[in-house]
């Protein structure tokens, strides 16, 4: 399991694409898009093919090894 790192949005909620790129888990909208379709983000240990998926507080983001919560 990856080490997971806070990341602070600064609020109560965000969307996965979002997120993705304010955590540093990918630097490109399409890069995020692709990654989500193909099915490669775990959000809390499972597949989540929605984008646009609102994550809330504590919630974990998982791609390539790396993982982020979402935090205040």
């Amino acid at each position: 399991m990856p080490s997971i790192d806070d990341v602070s949005i600064g609020g109560d909620a965000i969307r996965l694409g979002q997120f993705m790129k304010f955590s540093g888990l990918l630097d490109s909208g399409g890069d995020v898009k692709e990654a989500i379709i193909d099915g490669e983000v775990l959000v809390n240990g499972e597949v989540d093919r929605r984008r646009g998926r609102q994550l809330a507080l504590g919630d974990v983001v998982t791609f390539a090894g790396q993982a982020a919560r979402v935090c205040r």
